[in-house]
């Protein structure tokens, strides 16, 4: 049977950025909602229709009849298949402007929203990307992104230009050490096969690079020395300079925790990337499993701008909630008498502490463990003092019940809150406000130019 086709308007965005249609049917079959991937509001397109998944119906792209005003032409071949851009072939201006909306849409109550604070570098920003390995029935290899819409389906990736044009380079030089090794992609049901992802990173400001190859800590799967020598020897090609080359073996097992252990390959054992404030520059030591913003030069703006927010409440005492390592609360350590940051993960910590005395910054702590935890230990300590300034920027989901009750707990004068989710970001700002805080600023930041992510800053005062 052939697959369905129809000509559709493309009304809107979903949440993920892809376009969203209205499918009039033939009667008496209900209309339904179609999204696919790289269209815009204001196409007319062919698509093909495919199964319904979680309780959307999917189309895949065949043809734009006639393309939005704000459509441009894609710099990338693979724009019509990759999961990893869906806005490449938007105006610049027009994904600011989305962006911009969504943030208003997100804070529903009329707040103002302060103009979003654009890229300069729309290509070849990102600092950090992960390839997946994958094989079909048939074996053969895939290492590159998602298709759009088809996860956890992977294409072979010839060119990207979010990142540097030696991330390419090096995932060829792997896949064809791949091809040549007889080594399998690892499959999650039977825990079968060696290959997870290929990690790279670069740091920007300092050129330094590291490559990271996850692979099962199944000892059945384990590559022999040879293969690693073999490795080593095709990450390195064609580079001038040395680059940082790791193992990170993912040990599972069913019904007990997850497992990460690191094995040094090859080269410098860390990389050193910086952070030009408006403040001063701040050093950091990433080694293969520290968090850094992936966009370093946006970051510079995003930390910049809630610095410039900070300052004038001259704020004696900052705490640092699910700190990470450490970038904002040292940066507000430029300007405070003391930032104390709090953070579960015991190797961000210690990443945390290093780059504290990297910066020579005796004002600045960090406390390991359960937040929690360690506020109702400080709230018993004699003496203790509540901080004045808190600083909040947590994953997607956003801020947890415990959480937002832990920021009632200590009742700081200003809560900085950044976030990568606005939706999210504007239910807790709604808790808050229940509480006595107001909305003082919004200000979103563009880290990821070509896709629908957006940064925000929400300041809060009492």
């Amino acid at each position: 049977m052939d697959p369905e086709t129809a000509q559709l308007q493309i009304q809107e965005f979903s949440l993920k950025g892809y376009g969203v249609a209205r499918w009039n049917r033939p009667a008496p079959l209900p209309p339904l909602e179609v999204e696919t991937a790289h269209t815009l509001p204001g196409d007319t397109v062919v698509v093909e229709m495919r199964k319904k998944m979680r309780g959307v119906r999917k189309g895949r792209l065949l043809e734009v009849l006639q393309p939005s005003s704000n459509r441009t032409e894609a710099r990338c071949k693979h724009a019509r298949v990759c999961g990893g851009c869906c806005w490449q072939q938007m105006r610049y201006e027009a994904q600011l402007h989305e962006k911009q909306e969504r943030v208003k849409r997100a804070f529903k109550n009329g707040w103002p929203v302060h103009p979003i604070i654009p890229a300069e570098k729309i290509f070849g920003y990102r600092n950090k990307m992960e390839f997946t390995f994958s094989e079909n029935r048939a074996g053969t290899r895939y290492l590159g992104l998602m298709i759009a819409q088809a996860e956890p389906y992977v294409f072979n990736i010839e060119e990207c230009h979010l990142a540097n044009t030696w991330f390419i380079q090096v995932v060829n030089n792997v896949r064809t050490w791949w091809e040549e090794s007889g080594l399998k992609a690892y499959g999650a049901p039977r825990d079968e096969g060696t290959l997870r992802y290929l990690t790279l990173r670069e740091a920007i400001r300092t050129g330094q690079k590291m490559a990271i190859l996850n692979m099962s800590g199944n000892p059945a799967y384990a590559p022999t020395r040879e293969q690693l020598d073999r490795l080593i020897a095709a990450v390195q090609n064609g580079l001038q300079e040395p680059i940082s080359l790791f193992l990170r073996i993912h040990q599972t097992k069913k019904g007990t925790p997850t497992h990460f252990y690191e094995m040094h390959l090859a080269g410098p054992d860390h990389i050193i990337e910086e952070l030009h404030l408006a403040q001063g520059t701040l050093s950091f030591k990433i080694s293969p499993s520290s968090f850094f913003q992936p966009n370093t030069l946006q970051a510079e703006k995003l930390y910049d701008a809630a610095m410039n927010l900070l300052r004038p409440l001259e704020p004696q005492i900052v705490y640092d909630l699910y700190c990470g390592t450490g970038a904002l609360g040292m940066a507000a350590s430029r300007f405070a008498k003391q930032v104390i940051g709090i953070e579960i993960s015991p190797e961000a910590v210690l990443d945390a502490e290093e780059n504290v005395k990297r910066n020579g910054l005796s004002n600045c702590t960090f406390q390991q463990g359960d937040t929690g935890k360690i506020l109702t230990r400080l709230l018993a300590q004699p003496g203790f003092q509540k901080p004045d300034v808190v600083i909040v920027d947590p994953p997607r989901a956003g801020l947890d019940p415990l959480a937002i009750h832990h920021l009632k707990t200590l009742s700081p004068r200003a809560v900085l809150y950044i976030s990568c989710n606005p939706t999210t970001q504007a239910e807790n700002v709604q808790e808050l406000l229940r509480f006595g805080y107001r909305l003082e600023t919004l200000q979103p930041v563009d880290q990821f130019p070509h896709t629908y992510h957006i940064e925000n800053i929400a300041l809060l005062v009492r």
